[in-house]
């Protein structure tokens, strides 16, 4: 099967590309299945979210690949877990273990809030506690609760006064200082959660954005800090005692803050949403986690991106199998960025390469993915990972293509960096079904 691309050049005369077939496979199955839209579903549909977070994968598609393709109700891993989407699939699902790994501290708090069973009469009380404690130390000026913290978290944030207000930085202290007195950690961390969208509320960051740009005419913004939260945490314990709690009673979990490990454990199903690109391109995890990671006193919070796949430039284009040619058409428009993509392509292969042990014979992996636009050519991603899979024992079940029309994305980008030309991104996701089986 010969794949033709259409790539504008400088000269702005449009040309036809060939590129060589998939190694290991004379078709590649893919198919448009409409059912995967799940259009006018949010994540919502199935579980209220217990705090934003980037381009989440909806619950609702896991379930159904479970479904559709007969996946084991063993251990469940997903190496790049996010918030832990894949995860509320497989508990819908009837999977009672869970594995999971991401570099980004915030993601694992919500994660692991998601999966975590507190009795509820403990959680009410924690939670009416906590708000007299901030009534009393905010309008009675009373002495702080017996929590010292180590360190004024003020001083953790890069430009302080820059991206949060004076009385409300007074505030947001005195509510996590409350937060923190309480001596239940797994309550601590499900209440931190109520804190992080605060905290993030009120700053001067545009919240419409996953970047970090300041608001227009921030002077005037002068949030009440005390109602942002009390909102937070009033939806926030809702939606946990609801929708969580009453299913993650007899299920089991690790999740890590680090990127895959291969353990003592192996899997019959892996279910992923892995990045597009590299952060500072494409979808930017560390700059919308910044505040709270630095909060928390996580050192590298700003460095975060960098670390994340694809963050460190490659010396070297990469230049093996399907994806080798388009990449070389991008460097004939511009060397750094085909590097760039080269460092998310090596990252992502050796990601890859490192879970392909921890998979059972028969084991099925689901990686749901979009093909991003770089110099106005889209890259295959999708069948990048069939081929890494192919080329490793594994069987390219199928790829289905589905609409998205449910993940905060932008309409509209500039691919080429120069004022006023715009693009249209990505508005379609790819499930890459692969089996572990033998020599393709």
């Amino acid at each position: 099967m010969m794949i033709l691309l259409e790539s504008t050049h400088s000269n702005n005369q449009s040309a036809q590309i060939s590129f060589a077939p998939l190694v290991c496979a004379q078709d590649y199955p893919e198919i448009y299945n409409p059912k995967y839209d799940f259009l006018g579903q949010s994540y919502a549909s199935m579980y209220p979210n217990l705090h934003k977070y980037p381009a989440t994968m909806l619950p609702q598609i896991g379930l159904e690949l479970f479904r559709d393709f007969k996946a084991e109700k063993s251990m469940l891993l997903d190496p790049y877990c996010g918030s832990g989407s894949s995860f509320m699939s497989g508990i819908e699902y009837g999977i009672k273990e869970f594995i999971g790994f991401d570099l980004n501290p915030l993601a694992l708090m919500i994660t692991k809030a998601k999966l975590t069973f507190i009795d509820s009469q403990m959680l009410l009380e924690e939670k009416r506690n906590m708000l007299n404690q901030i009534l009393i130390q905010k309008f009675k000026k009373q002495e702080m609760v017996d929590y010292k913290l180590n360190k004024n978290p003020l001083d953790n944030i890069t430009n302080l006064d820059f991206w949060i207000e004076k009385n409300a930085q007074d505030d947001l202290k005195i509510i996590f200082s409350c937060i923190k007195s309480i001596s239940n950690i797994t309550i601590q961390n499900l209440l931190m959660l109520a804190f992080s969208e605060t905290l993030r509320e009120s700053s001067y960051t545009r919240n419409n954005e996953f970047k970090l740009f300041r608001m227009k005419n921030h002077e005037q913004y002068k949030p009440n800090v005390v109602d942002i939260f009390s909102k937070n945490l009033e939806s926030l314990v809702h939606d946990y005692l609801t929708f969580y709690q009453p299913k993650i009673q007899k299920i089991s979990f690790n999740v890590t803050n680090s990127s895959f490990r291969a353990g003592k454990h192996s899997f019959d199903t892996i279910l992923t949403s892995p990045p597009y690109g590299d952060s500072r391109t494409t979808v930017a995890y560390g700059q919308f986690s910044t505040f709270i990671n630095e909060w928390l006193g996580y050192g590298e919070a700003r460095k975060l991106d960098s670390k994340l796949m694809g963050g460190s430039k490659a010396t070297n284009f990469y230049n093996k199998g399907f994806i080798k040619d388009y990449i070389f058409e991008i460097a004939k428009a511009d060397k750094k960025r085909a590097l760039e993509v080269s460092s998310f392509y090596f990252d992502l292969e050796t990601s890859i390469k490192s879970m392909l042990d921890s998979i059972n014979r028969k084991g099925k992996v689901f990686f749901i993915i979009g093909n991003r636009k770089v110099k106005n050519i889209i890259l295959p991603t999708d069948r990048f990972i069939a081929e890494v899979f192919c080329n490793h024992g594994f069987k390219h079940l199928q790829t289905i293509k589905r609409k998205i029309s449910n993940k905060s994305m932008p309409l509209q980008n500039s691919p080429s960096n120069r004022s006023g030309a715009i693009s249209s991104t990505m508005n379609e996701e790819y499930i890459v079904v692969c089996e572990k089986y033998g020599a393709c």
